[in-house]
C-alpha cells in the first residue's frame, strides 16, 4: 500500500494596511525607500501616534498582532509604547522595501546608576543602496528620544529636528562594545539607553511586552504616561503633571485638577480617546 500525505499551507502572515498606515501619518504619497524618505516616516509618526500605557493600566499587556495595532494605533484614536509603535513601524518600513531588524536596549535614562533589564524595543534599518545602517525608534517616550532616523556612526552629533543626538561606544564584556544613545538635554550628554546588534525576535518582545505591562513593580501598571512631540514643542502628561517643554529649552508645568481635566486633555491635546472602563490611579 502506498501512502499518501497531505501538505496544509502555512496561514498567511497579516499584512499591514500601507495606505491607511502612511495617511495616519500624514505622508500618503511617500513610497521611496530611501534615507530621506525614512526620516520623513519616522518623524511623521513620532508626531502623530502618541505614546501612552492605558493598557497596562487596564490590567492587560496590548497585543503586538499586526491586526490589532493597526485596528488600535492607525484606525482608533489611541497610541501605544514601545513594542507597539516601533513593531508597528517595522510592518510598514519592510512594506516599503527597507530592511528592518529589531534590536532591544537597556535604558538608562533615570535610572541613577541602576542597572536594568533589557526592555526597549528599537529598530536597526538598512536602506536600499546604502551601506551606512540607521536607527529608527518611535516608542520611546521621553523628550530625549529620537524624532528621525539617524546613522549608527559613533561620535558624531545628529540634528534630528530640533534634538541633538550621538551614538558612543562603550567597552562591554560580550561580543561587542555597547552603543549607547546619548542626547543634549539641559546643557550637557544624558545617557538614553545601550543597546548591541544582536537581532531580537517577535517572541522574545511578546515576553518582554508581558513583564513589562503586568509585573507589580512596572511603573506602567502604577502611573499614567502620554507623550506626544509637536512642531514647537514636547508634550508629557505623567500621572497628572502635565509638562510642555519648548525647543528653546524653555518649559511649564501644571498639576491636573481632577480625572475628567486628565481625560479631557488625553482627548483634546494628546488625540488619545480613552478605552472604557477606564480607571486613572490615585
Amino acid at each position: 500500500m502506498t501512502k499518501t500525505t497531505t501538505t496544509t499551507d502555512a496561514p498567511a502572515e497579516p499584512r499591514l494596511d500601507l495606505d491607511a498606515y502612511l495617511t495616519r501619518i500624514g505622508r500618503p504619497d511617500e513610497r521611496r525607500p530611501s534615507a530621506a524618505a525614512l526620516r520623513a516616516l519616522t518623524f511623521a509618526h513620532v508626531t502623530s501616534i502618541p505614546f501612552e500605557n492605558l493598557d497596562p493600566l487596564l490590567g492587560s499587556a496590548p497585543s503586538l498582532a499586526l491586526p490589532d495595532l493597526e485596528a488600535k494605533l492607525v484606525r482608533g484614536r489611541r497610541g501605544g509604547y514601545c513594542y507597539e509603535q516601533n513593531t508597528l513601524l517595522a510592518a510598514a518600513l519592510r512594506a516599503l522595501g527597507f530592511q528592518v531588524t529589531g534590536l532591544v536596549a537597556r535604558v538608562r535614562v533615570g535610572a541613577r546608576g541602576a542597572l536594568r533589564p533589557r526592555t526597549h524595543m528599537l529598530l536597526l534599518v538598512e536602506v536600499p543602496g546604502e551601506e551606512q545602517s540607521y536607527v529608527a525608534d518611535v516608542g520611546f517616550g521621553h523628550i530625549g528620544g529620537l524624532l528621525e532616523a539617524v546613522p549608527l556612526v559613533a561620535d558624531t552629533e545628529f540634528h534630528d529636528g530640533p534634538r541633538r543626538h550621538r551614538f558612543v561606544r562603550e567597552p562591554h564584556h560580550g561580543l561587542e562594545d555597547l552603543w549607547v544613545l546619548q542626547a543634549f538635554v539641559g546643557g550637557e550628554w544624558e545617557d538614553q539607553y545601550a543597546f548591541t546588534r544582536e537581532p531580537c525576535e517577535h517572541p522574545d518582545y511578546e515576553v518582554i511586552n508581558w513583564h513589562t505591562a503586568t509585573n507589580p513593580r512596572s511603573p506602567f501598571q502604577h502611573t499614567l504616561y502620554a507623550q506626544r512631540p509637536t512642531d514647537d514643542r514636547h508634550l508629557a502628561l505623567v500621572g497628572r503633571t502635565l509638562t510642555e517643554t519648548y525647543h528653546d529649552g524653555t518649559s511649564k508645568q501644571r498639576q491636573l485638577a481632577d480625572d475628567d481635566e486628565v481625560m479631557a486633555v488625553l482627548r483634546a491635546d494628546f488625540g488619545i480617546e480613552p478605552p472604557e472602563g477606564l480607571q486613572l490611579p490615585s
